[in-house]
């Protein structure tokens, strides 16, 4: 605007001078009004809700990997029990066998010397004595065979120690992965709260009446049969679920997360289905969409980090996310990765 201080140029009159102040001062009031379009509340409501949406699709994508590592606990578990149990008993027999070799080194000291072969058994490492073959040859064939049983049974204590210590190990790593991935759904549903706090309350009203209405409780006509009586059986407890609360790292009865709900639903059928939905794609045939019979399972985005189960008519039923309990929705609500014939 300083050049508009200078003298003023030949030929330029005093109205041609004011018309181009106007002019400009006209162009920077549309350039400086136009500039902000965030400015908007209701571009700002509509930024955050979308912000909101990845928030909950990225905790439904960690509370996928805490499933797969919550599942892996409970199966370590089991196995350092099975493992810590076979060592017990692998040291009830050896405390058995050195009881009855006992007996007979305690009967031949009594009768007048006991044979020095007979002592490795007082030994926590006979293996030393066993090696040699002369010792074996002062033993009777029963006490031999008792002794090489005794040796075998504290080999393979060993390894089933070893064994249980390593599952032990690996069981610390699955629980910190467990703990891990919880504090990273929790910081994401914490955090979208806040930004749901943030939002006028008629946004924040309509988005909870959005997310909790869902689009439609009634249960849709199947559209074709299901592909067995335990698809229909499963379809019937993934009805029975709708409107309970979507929970994260639950599967059921009272509460779901995606992959619990068709697990869940599953079970009830007789039917066992891994936990996360990664793996549940690959539980049984897939079959394109145009093939989709009820009962089927329908993995959505490229890593398959929701599934619902298709209920016919094109409406799946699942568990969206929190805040918004088990419901029907169109198949098409997100890109499909996969449908799968259980």
């Amino acid at each position: 605007m300083a050049t508009h201080r200078r003298p003023s140029q030949p030929g330029l009159t005093q109205s041609a001078r004011v018309t181009v102040l106007s002019a400009a001062a006209a162009t920077a009031a549309a350039t400086l009004g136009g500039a902000p379009a965030s400015a908007d509340p209701q571009d700002t409501a509509t930024a955050t809700q979308a912000r909101v949406d990845r928030l909950y699709e990225q905790a439904e994508q960690a509370t996928e990997r805490f499933n797969k590592a919550d599942e892996h606990a409970d199966q370590l578990r089991e196995q350092v029990a099975q493992a810590q149990d076979r060592a017990a008993r692998g040291q009830e027999s050896i405390n058995h066998m050195r009881g009855a070799l006992g007996s007979v080194a305690g009967a031949q000291y009594r009768s007048g010397g006991m044979d020095p072969a007979l002592a490795l058994l007082l030994s926590e490492d006979p293996d030393s004595y066993l090696d040699k073959a002369a010792v074996l040859d002062r033993l009777s064939a029963r006490q031999a065979d008792s002794l090489l049983g005794l040796r075998a049974a504290q080999r393979k204590l060993g390894q089933e120690r070893v064994e249980a210590s390593h599952k032990l190990t690996e069981l610390e790593r699955s629980r910190a992965a467990v703990s891990r991935h919880k504090r990273v759904v929790e910081r994401k549903l914490t955090e979208a709260r806040r930004l749901l706090n943030s939002l006028p309350s008629e946004e924040r009203d309509e988005h909870d009446r959005a997310s909790r209405a869902g689009r439609g409780d009634t249960p849709p006509q199947l559209g074709g049969a299901p592909a067995s009586g335990r698809a229909a059986a499963a379809v019937l407890a993934a009805q029975q679920a709708v409107g309970k609360p979507y929970i994260w790292g639950a599967n059921g009865p009272t509460g779901f997360d995606c992959s619990g709900l068709t697990q869940w639903s599953y079970a009830q059928a007789g039917v066992s289905l891994p936990r996360t939905s990664q793996a549940q794609r690959y539980a049984g045939r897939q079959v394109s969409m145009d093939q989709a019979q009820p009962g089927d399972l329908v993995a959505y985005r490229d890593d398959a980090s929701h599934i619902g189960m298709y209920v016919g008519n094109g409406q799946v039923v699942h568990a969206p996310y929190p805040g918004a309990p088990v419901r029907y929705d169109p198949v098409g609500m997100m890109p499909v990765s996969s449908v799968t014939r259980v």
